[in-house]
């Protein structure tokens, strides 16, 4: 069955927690011993009926504040799809949460409250799924029963988004405005005739319809785990090359080049969970063999050989920062391309961008740091060349996490952006 990962945004009480939990007591997707739980919860908070946000606010201390801090990551299901969502916080002291959240999401929900309107948390959380190049953007203007689901009030929302979101909408970024109530779970799952002026699809339509396959339309990339010796019949010293398909499609028979070392070859097989196939798309885990006997390892790039990836030792970037240590570029850390580990370092920082005004700030000379949750465009010069696409040409393959070298922890994430090949380096 299909399986859409989707990120949820939204200031403190837009609803947002209540609109996932109405979607998987609507969808049939919680178990009946802890529906009982909530409803006993629901009761010591004095709620009235069923307080849905519980299904989802699992911290203690969420619990207590009323907000979302962590990201959970919450699994249903419906006769069309299964589903990820990834429920983000959305304070800008948690932007950390929110980019790594989001970043392997297909959908992005935004929530508005529409007492409210657009607010400044508003603009970071579309920044970000722009940054991301998140594909599909549905934004729910929430608590309409409490502006008596008024259509002018939902319009003069949904054309202030439009406007805001304009400037930074990433090429083909579809954007999708609806009104809910997640309280009353109107037009979460099903339409609501208190909203009748609107004629589109609920949420749930809009997630089961959403496409899903937009990274099988880019160019073909694989990034090799694991070389396996397969144990089959006249597989003497054949070697076949596990991984999974980042993007594009790889077929029985498709000329690859395999980087670095720009060889060619042809695929001779292709296997996905024991079982033979003739072709594999983005998100597909497959092993392959190649017609040619070549140098073949873990980290290696297997690429359509009309578009290949460049070798990069130095490149612009853009870079969340999520370490409490700040990134200094006097120093080194290890950048890792998915399997790929490289020493690295940013050897500047250019400017900062604000999350909330979406504008870059330069000065001359450039910041000497970057803090948690902290934005910036940078530098980076690598030990060893990576095979990287830009960010905005093909997202999976052009996203890299930056590690620091005493913790061994997480410290940044990074997008490719401008770049250039540079041949011969010194290594740092």
């Amino acid at each position: 069955m299909d399986l859409l990962r989707l990120a949820t945004a939204g200031s403190v009480d837009d609803g947002k927690s209540t609109l996932i939990g109405r979607l998987l007591y609507e969808t049939g997707s919680v178990m009946k011993d802890r529906l009982q739980a909530i409803e006993a919860a629901s009761r010591r908070r004095g709620a009235e009926g069923l307080d849905l946000s519980l299904l989802t606010d699992g911290l203690i201390a969420e619990r207590e504040q009323g907000i979302t801090i962590d990201v959970a990551h919450v699994y249903f299901a419906t006769p069309r799809r299964r589903f990820i969502i990834a429920d983000t916080p959305g304070h800008v002291e948690y932007t950390r949460n929110m980019v790594t959240g989001a970043s392997t999401a297909s959908v992005s929900v935004i929530l508005i409250d529409a007492r409210n309107g657009l607010v400044e948390q508003t603009h970071r959380h579309h920044f970000i799924a722009a940054l991301l190049r998140i594909p599909t953007v549905v934004v729910c203007v929430n608590k309409m029963d409490l502006v008596d689901y008024s259509q002018a009030r939902f319009d003069a929302i949904a054309a202030a988004f439009r406007a805001m979101a304009a400037p930074v909408q990433s090429a083909g970024q579809v954007l999708h405005i609806l009104p809910v109530s997640s309280l009353h779970g109107e037009n979460v799952t099903t339409p609501s005739p208190h909203l009748a002026w609107y004629t589109g699809p609920t949420l749930l339509e809009l997630l089961e319809t959403a496409d899903t396959h937009q990274r099988a339309t880019l160019p073909a990339r694989l990034q090799v785990q694991r070389v396996l010796r397969p144990r089959h019949e006249g597989a003497i010293d054949v070697r076949a090359y596990a991984g999974r398909v980042a993007s594009g499609t790889f077929a029985v028979g498709d000329d690859v080049v395999v980087q670095p070392g720009a060889r060619r070859s042809r695929i001779a097989s292709l296997t996905r969970h024991g079982r033979v196939i003739t072709r594999a798309e983005a998100g597909d885990s497959v092993s392959l063999e190649l017609t040619d006997d070549i140098d073949v390892g873990r980290g290696s790039v297997l690429a359509s050989p009309d578009r290949p990836p460049e070798p990069r030792r130095a490149f612009d970037a853009t870079v969340c920062w999520l370490d409490e240590q700040p990134l200094r570029p006097d120093r080194v850390y290890l950048l890792q391309h998915g399997v790929h580990r490289v020493r690295a370092k940013i050897t500047a920082i250019s400017g900062l961008i604000d999350v909330t005004t979406l504008q870059a700030t330069t000065t001359v000379p450039g910041p000497t740091e970057l803090r948690l949750n902290q934005l910036a465009t940078v530098a980076v010069r690598l030990g060893e060349p990576i095979h990287a696409d830009a960010y905005a040409d093909n997202p999976p393959n052009g996203a890299f996490v930056i590690i620091d070298t005493d913790t061994s922890s997480t410290a940044g994430v990074g997008f490719v952006s401008a770049a250039e090949t540079l041949a011969a380096d010194p290594l740092l």
